[in-house]
């Protein structure tokens, strides 16, 4: 199981989860909230370090990745199609995908907003 670690106040965060759980068919992810208790121990476990909530964490096969490269290999992992941007956009360097991730982090809450409560995902999904 892939474990998907997210701002849970986040409407875009909250939103690529739900595209998560509406693309995915043969990967089943766990999607945690990084401001949960269970995240933070996660984190703390694997030896994570991040901005605060201004990262996606993608745990897989016990690695994990961060930022562009966690988005990319989500996209890798859903199937159907969606790898055709991972392998397009993997050749692209860390170094110049990140800024761009970060600039989108940093405008999150004022461009997409911000939820009053943390989203949990619905377990029947």
């Amino acid at each position: 199981m892939q474990i998907v670690l997210f701002d849970g106040y986040c409407n875009l965060c909250s939103s690529t989860v739900k595209f998560i759980l509406r693309k995915s068919s043969s990967v089943r992810f766990c999607f945690i909230p990084l401001q949960s208790e269970t995240g933070k121990c996660l984190m703390k476990r694997l030896g994570i370090v991040t901005n605060g909530n201004d990262s996606v964490v993608y745990v897989k096969d016990n690695y994990y990745f961060i930022r562009s490269d966690a988005i990319l290999h989500i996209l890798k992992d859903i199937g159907k199609g969606w790898q055709i941007f991972y392998y397009c956009l993997i050749i692209v360097p860390s170094f110049v995908r990140d800024p761009i991730y970060n600039f989108v982090a940093r405008l999150r809450y004022r461009l997409w907003g911000k939820r009053e409560t943390c989203l949990l995902p619905d377990k029947k999904k």
